[in-house]
């Protein structure tokens, strides 16, 4: 069946993803437009239900790009950030007690203090009504499905997904086609593994002069705590145990606004053992001598995982394209020893937005945005990032104990003496290559949850509100369903069925099946966190858009 030509919507501008940076740069954009009195049409598509469904974080906010945004958000009384941080602390745990590590070990710029705590869903939100206020069109609930190319191969916008096609891939009586939004500018700003973003990455080889990119992933739940354990602005961080001395990670508590505690724990997906489960990891944490007592009466209210860019200075590709750029974590500008990326998400926006009005100014389009691409090195960015780009591979290398402790010697060295001891150096293998196959490895074997403290993956992912139209096609492609049987199975005993935390991959004892097993992939529980996307040892698995406004729904998360 052939299907209907797209209807188009011709912009200035289009942004994809209505996160901190694609609204940054939207904000701006129009902030540049009314002081020099003229006009610029600005379209957001964002995949979410609604802004701030699908954002996730923390969060610990360094509020440098609110600040450079709008000047005025303190003094307004909807602020989104209200709990600014009172105590700062840091633990080394290990499996029966802990070390509290003394504040002046480490640099000043890895202070907290002057940061506040909160929701980076609501920020978002804040900033979606701020962009709005500003004449921005915002589409909520229409994921980007395609980038569009002109003759020349320069990015001049991208198409919305159709919606209405039924699980056998034909359309349905409800089909819709989706709408073409061009643009003389696209950017896109879709987070961590951006299923559009990565494509440009490897059409215009856009990582050919940079470090392969590394990642994490960010496991969270929120917590109603009672007042008598409830400490505003009390930002605590952790590492070591329940991860072992190879495995990269760590733990944040925080607390703010009436009674709520955040909690989460984030794990390098560099480990080597795939029987390693980062949510399990997660939940064991909470059973800690040292963490378990804020637990204590307490309510869980939220769930939700992503997955986080750990590359740093060193693994941020090439910004610009023609017709287009990249712009916060779609970018890799996230700080890892700060455990922050929402300031320079911002600052990119808006550094973005300055090159694009510039280039409308000059009457051009479609080009590369170089005053973008040669500028971010030499800003805050580049200088948040520059000084701790040795820390991820450091620990990556040694292991906990030693390398985080060179990387701290490091991040000194840099302080006091702006430079770095070790030059720049490089990441080693990619992610996925760095699982082994599972005979090489002692399986872990995690305890039952209780339901009080401790949980399973599918009443966690009810709390994350996630919900899709079921009779879709699967938005989880397996490119090669044999190879996934013979190695992600055979060889490496089936991580994707512990590394996701939503439950939605499962190798099923089927007699019918050739092998006595069948993969069931229940797309369903996807709350869009790109795990497998990454981490898969064959890059056998292409997480791609599902139809509408599919995913969770993150309220104060």
């Amino acid at each position: 069946m052939a299907l209907p030509e797209r209807e188009g919507m011709d912009f200035d501008v289009v942004i994809v993803g209505a996160g901190p940076a694609g609204l940054a740069t939207a904000i701006r954009l129009k902030q540049i437009a009314a002081e020099s009195g003229e006009e610029v049409n600005v379209v957001v598509v964002e995949k979410g239900s609604e802004v701030g469904a699908h954002i996730l974080s923390g969060a610990v906010i360094d509020p440098s790009g609110l600040d450079a945004l709008v000047p005025e958000w303190r003094d307004d009384p909807e602020r989104p950030l209200k709990t600014a941080v009172e105590q700062d602390e840091f633990l080394f745990l290990t499996k029966n007690s802990g070390l509290s590590l003394p504040n002046f070990a480490f640099p000043k710029f890895m202070s907290n203090h002057g940061n506040f705590v909160g929701s980076l869903s609501n920020v978002t939100k804040y900033l979606g009504a701020k962009a709005e206020a500003l004449g921005v069109e915002i589409y909520p609930g229409f994921p980007a499905a395609e980038v569009l190319y002109d003759e020349a191969g320069a990015v001049v916008g991208i198409a919305t997904g159709d919606l209405g096609i039924a699980r056998s891939g034909e359309p349905r009586d409800d089909f819709t086609r989706g709408m073409e939004l061009r643009g003389k500018y696209t950017v896109f700003g879709e987070g961590a593994r951006g299923s559009l973003t990565k494509t440009l990455v490897d059409r215009f080889r856009l990582n050919a002069n940079s470090d392969h990119q590394k990642y994490g992933l960010g496991v969270k739940e929120l917590w109603q705590i009672k007042p008598e354990r409830f400490e505003p602005g009390l930002v605590r961080h952790t590492m070591g145990w329940p991860l072992s001395n190879k495995t990269g990670g760590g733990s944040w508590l925080y607390h703010f606004d009436d009674n709520l505690l955040s909690v989460g724990f984030v794990t390098h997906l560099n480990y080597e053992n795939p029987t390693l489960s980062p949510f399990e990891e997660f939940q064991r944490f909470k059973t800690h001598p040292m963490i378990r007592e804020v637990f204590e009466g307490a309510k869980r209210i939220g769930y939700g995982a992503r997955a986080i860019m750990e590359g740093g200075w060193q693994s941020v590709p090439k910004l610009v394209f023609p017709g287009g750029c990249l712009v916060g974590d779609s970018a890799g500008f996230v700080n890892v020893p700060r455990i922050k990326g929402s300031h320079n998400a911002v600052l990119s926006g808006i550094q973005a937005a300055d090159a694009i009005a510039a280039a409308l100014k000059a009457g051009r389009q479609g080009d590369e945005l170089s005053d973008y691409e040669n500028g971010w090195r030499g800003s805050a960015i580049g200088h948040d990032l520059k000084r701790v780009r040795n820390v991820k591979p450091l620990w990556s290398k040694y292991g906990t104990l030693v390398g985080v402790g060179l990387g701290g010697v490091d991040m000194w060295a840099h302080s006091l003496l702006n430079a770095s001891l070790f030059g720049t150096l490089g990441h080693g293998k990619p992610d996925h290559a760095c699982t082994k196959p599972i005979a090489e490895v002692t399986p872990i074997v995690y305890p039952k949850p209780d339901g009080k403290l401790t949980f399973d993956r599918l009443s966690s992912v009810y709390l994350s509100n996630t919900n899709h139209e079921e009779d879709q096609p699967a938005h989880l492609k397996v490119r090669d369903m044999g190879l996934q049987k013979a190695s992600e199975h055979d060889v490496f005993g089936g991580p994707s069925a512990r590394y996701c935390p939503a439950g939605v991959y499962e190798w099923v004892e089927d007699a019918s099946a050739g092998d006595g097993v069948r993969y069931q992939i229940n797309a369903q529980n996807c709350v869009h966190c790109k795990t497998c996307d990454i981490k898969d040892p064959n890059q056998n698995i292409n997480w791609e858009t599902p139809e509408g406004p599919g995913g969770p729904n993150y309220p104060n998360m």
